[in-house]
């Protein structure tokens, strides 16, 4: 395995085990606090969808010329990526507060429980499927996107399907065997990772879209992804250093109890 198909299998990987771990996190919430058949068949039904929307969308990709098409995914690729930079940035320098799975897990139980419950034709809870099925959509649709762009820019798709696979299989198998929402996994620390990786990914193929020329074609990767990921760590010391000190309380006098509120 090349140095850029190991690059392509991690990247896809990371990628799509942050979207999975998400995905994961609110069909937990919607089969632990309402009804796991409801949410099962929420999460068949957005599968068979995925399945449609990837049997159009991965031929019409390539037929798309090269060069076009690695500009665009370019493009879009710095877009996201930069988006997940720059909160992962905030995130590890204090400005904003870090991603908490099992908070979220834990709130979207307490909205799963106070949903009024509704049976349509075969669906026992109306809630647990649309919950599971928007879920799953959504994410699936991204790790999709990352697969089929990942795989096109480098006519390597089975490949990226497969790390896109592999993501998704183990996400899924470690958060339905403990049936609990994965807070162990490094969250934070996978967007940051991915961000860089995607921002260096979009920045290698928009330039060659653009018929620029990198030296040392493919290994060029090798350079603008480090130097991604030092530019990010020094604004995150940069941000660290700009945050206001924090307020400390007066010291508050004891208060003594007067011989009314004793009595």
């Amino acid at each position: 395995m090349s140095g850029t198909t190991a690059a392509l299998f991690i990247a896809v990987f990371l990628a799509c085990a942050v979207e999975a771990v998400e995905a994961v996190t609110i069909v937990l919430a919607a089969g632990t606090a309402r009804d796991w058949r409801s949410a099962g068949l929420g999460v068949g039904s957005a599968l068979v969808v995925l399945a449609a929307v990837i049997a159009a969308l991965g031929p019409a990709l390539t037929a798309i010329p090269i060069g076009a098409l690695r500009l665009v995914v370019g493009g879009l690729l710095l877009v996201f990526g930069l988006q997940w930079l720059r909160k992962a940035v905030l995130r590890y320098s204090g400005h904003k507060g870090l991603h908490d799975e099992e908070a979220i897990f834990q709130r979207e139980v307490a909205a799963a429980r106070a949903a009024h419950a509704e049976r349509r034709w075969a669906v026992n809870d109306w809630y647990s499927y649309t919950l599971s099925f928007k879920g799953v959509l959504l994410e699936g649709l991204e790790v999709a996107f990352i697969a089929i762009t990942f795989g096109s820019n480098q006519h390597d798709v089975p490949l990226a399907a497969l790390a896109a696979a592999c993501a998704v299989v183990v996400v899924s198998a470690v958060g339905f065997a403990v049936k609990a929402p994965l807070a162990r996994v490094p969250e934070n620390t996978l967007k940051f990772v991915v961000g860089v990786m995607l921002t260096g990914f979009g920045m290698f193929w928009g330039a060659e879209g653009a018929d620029a020329h990198w030296p040392g074609s493919d290994a060029a990767l090798l350079v603008i992804i480090p130097v991604v990921a030092l530019f990010a760590l020094g604004l995150v010391a940069v941000l660290r250093r700009s945050l206001p000190p924090r307020a400390t309380a007066a010291p508050v006098a004891p208060v003594v109890p007067t011989l009314q509120e004793q009595s």
